[in-house]
């Protein structure tokens, strides 16, 4: 079960050969997802070899080969973990009991909703990161967006495969939906808002891949509990691939502020119109961009009060974070948890039914993960020897969902008036001046070995590869 095989038209480890009915729903959706690719995928990438990895097994030892691929002849395909014999549902109202194998009737439309809207965000990032590759700062940074990108595609391929296999007409016509809809289209925009919002530098790229890649692997962490065995299996392989990308995202961030360190400690400024004019992103500015997408990822998760989630929870259909390891009844009754909502000009805690406050738990534990991260970049600011260091905003901080959405909170945590945020958000919150700036910096840098002038090269290659190896082809 653990190999995967290519000898077929979609790659799979699910025997798909043997359900003639849904390897055709597939192979017919499949030319549709290569148009929505050649539309929406990397702009003007189309005959680049780009040296690319691609899982040939889920053994978590050796599980993927590198080689140079044209994107669009990369074999996306679905691959599952290996089914646990007699594994059991180990959370909600049905805690003990075998997990299913097949959809329960009761569940459907929920099930449907979770895998719609998780296999929406796959898309909608490689739509959002379209641009990207023309103004790439190296062939190494080249190589990472499209290794994201094409990963990307293929856990799209793992939701659709569900919704193919257990859902009958109504999975048929989801899978399509998902690739009419269109991140940032008026019409037909992607489900979730932060997937419409653009991605239109490479600070940008490294702080959503930091940022809202590690979203994705908390609602995969906790979907991977579910009781819908397959659902579960798909993820715990997407989580395996789902850890670079957010390695991406903080490396890049760690080589941005490395660079811009050099240049502080070359000028002896902490000055940001010196350090602009010097080609370098100043750390007020990586700060608010660091404001932006940690406030838009936490509104991911969701209402901090949530009856979906309880239901979700109670079904048996979504864990918590870890949910084997924590200590408690695991049906959650009579057990609580702290909220924060705004009462007379401040914020309060109140406690709520902790069923009822999953989201919260979820965003919580996402935070703190977060945080650590931002701890790392810190250090490379420490070992410059710098006072300066970045920080994670208040989670009340710019929040368009749930009991804080509109509540107007300062990056520490006050509760300010309406005039004083329009006097400061450009402090907080990057302006269109701090977005023209970057986007500026924005040229592309394709000789192997050569990295733009606002970014450190990586510590080491891909694949025990140079740092000067030639990631992307262009012949």
């Amino acid at each position: 079960m653990s190999g995967i095989n290519y000898s077929e038209k979609i790659p799979n480890n699910v025997n798909l050969s043997e359900d003639k009915a849904l390897q055709r729903a597939l192979e017919h959706w499949q030319p549709n997802y290569l148009a929505w690719w050649n539309e929406m995928g990397p702009a003007r990438s189309s005959h680049l070899q780009v040296y690319l990895r691609t899982a040939v097994s889920v053994d978590p030892q050796g599980w993927a080969h590198f080689d140079f691929v044209r994107m669009p002849e990369y074999r996306w395909g679905i691959f599952l973990n290996p089914r646990e014999e007699n594994r059991r549902i180990h959370f909600g109202e049905h805690l003990g009991e075998p997990a299913w194998q097949e959809v329960p009737g009761e569940h459907r439309a929920n099930l449907r909703r979770i895998i719609v809207t998780q296999g929406d965000t796959e898309p909608a990032s490689v739509e959002q990161q379209r641009h990207l590759g023309l103004t790439c700062p190296s062939l190494y940074d080249l190589r990472n967006l499209f290794q994201v990108n094409v990963e990307e595609g293929r856990h799209l391929w793992a939701m659709v495969y569900l919704l193919h296999k257990y859902f009958g007409r109504d999975g048929r016509e989801e899978a399509e939906a998902l690739l009419e809809r269109r991140s940032g289209d008026q019409n037909n925009p992607r489900i979730l808002q932060a997937f419409n919002e653009k991605t239109p530098d490479w600070l940008s790229f490294f702080m959503f891949t930091y940022f809202t890649d590690r979203d994705g692997k908390f609602q995969l962490a906790a979907l991977s509990e579910s009781g819908f065995d397959p659902l579960a299996r798909t993820c715990k392989f997407m989580l395996t691939e789902e850890a670079h990308h957010m390695f991406v995202g903080e490396s890049g961030v760690s080589r941005i502020i490395q660079r811009t360190c050099e240049v502080m400690n070359q000028l002896k400024t902490d000055e940001p119109d010196k350090l602009r004019a010097a080609g370098v992103i100043d750390l007020p500015t990586i700060q608010k961009y660091l404001n932006f997408h940690f406030s838009v990822t936490i509104d991911l998760f969701g209402a901090d009060e949530s009856s979906n989630a309880a239901t979700y929870y109670s079904a048996g259909l979504k864990g918590r974070f870890e949910e084997s390891k924590r200590n408690d009844d695991h049906r959650l009754h009579g057990l609580t948890y702290k909220v924060l909502t705004a009462q007379e000009g401040r914020l309060v805690e109140k406690e709520v039914p902790m069923l009822n406050a999953l989201n919260e738990v979820l965003r919580d534990d996402f935070i703190k993960d977060s945080i650590a991260g931002i701890g790392r970049w810190n250090k490379v600011i420490e070992k410059a020897g710098l006072p300066h260091r970045l920080q994670a905003p208040h989670k009340a901080f710019n929040r368009r969902i749930g009991s804080l959405a509109g509540v107007r909170v300062s990056p520490d945590g006050r509760v300010v008036s309406e005039a004083e945020w329009a006097q400061r958000v450009g402090e907080w919150l990057p302006t269109d001046e701090d977005r023209a700036f970057v986007a500026s910096l924005m040229g592309r840098v394709i000789e192997p070995g050569k990295f733009a002038n606002w970014i450190a090269p990586p510590v080491m290659g891909i694949n025990r590869q140079p740092i000067n190896f030639e990631y992307v082809r262009f012949n």
